[in-house]
């Protein structure tokens, strides 16, 4: 189990509320179609039904609400990772120099249980998937899909952009259909961190998309698309 299971952090209700008033305007400027749900998630939060524990990931996504507020899982995912990252990096700071290389074999984030949101390909050749919601890092096998954990090589698929985008490129399932954007860094070795290097390629998302893929973390791109 993701450590916040056992340790679940006391977010700053406050603090959260006034993050979470920008990333809703912002996300309403791309996307005017969510004024209506996003109104009654205010709502919600303002008579207490939901609060920043809603937001924290659950089993497969990111964040938790009821239906009957409207919002979409990309909307809610996207409300939740650009929300949370200050609070949950913090809270998880001084913890993330401790995890031991292998010691977590899942595809969720070993510290706030949420899904991947980019991947590196390390010197010595292992893959290091990043979490955007908390700003971990942890080893995950190169040979397995980290979104549904399959492992048969026929099901996994690299798609390489085409153009000068060298030491980038995707990793696909065939099985679930996700994929995640990837770094090799022996080959771009002067590359920025996880976040900046994942919002920096967008054409990347557009490239898996057009092929009928999904990925667990939304981008702010992905807000503007049907």
């Amino acid at each position: 189990m993701p450590l916040i299971a056992d340790r679940p952090p006391a977010l700053p209700v406050d603090a959260v509320e006034d993050l979470l008033g920008s990333v809703m305007e912002l996300i309403v400027s791309l996307r005017a179609g969510e004024g209506p749900p996003l109104q009654r998630f205010a709502e919600a939060w303002d008579a207490g039904t939901i609060g920043p524990m809603a937001l924290l990931p659950a089993k497969g996504r990111l964040g938790s609400v009821g239906p009957e507020l409207g919002v979409t899982p990309r909307t809610l995912g996207a409300l939740a990772a650009l929300t949370l990252r200050p609070f949950l990096a913090a809270y998880f700071r001084d913890l993330h120099p401790a995890m031991e290389d292998g010691a977590w074999s899942l595809g969720v984030c070993p510290f706030c249980g949420a899904p991947p949101g980019f991947g590196d390909v390390i010197e010595d050749g292992r893959r290091r998937l990043a979490c955007h919601c908390c700003g971990a890092g942890w080893i995950f096998s190169r040979r397995r899909c980290p979104l549904c954990g399959v492992d048969a090589a026929q099901d996994l698929v690299r798609l390489d952009p085409e153009g000068g985008d060298e030491g980038y490129f995707i990793s696909a399932c065939l099985q679930c259909r996700g994929y995640i954007k990837e770094l090799d860094r022996r080959v771009r070795w002067n590359g920025g961190p996880a976040l900046v290097e994942d919002w920096g390629c967008p054409h990347l998302d557009l490239v898996a998309e057009r092929q009928g893929y999904w990925r667990a973390v939304p981008t702010l791109l992905q807000l503007t698309r049907p």
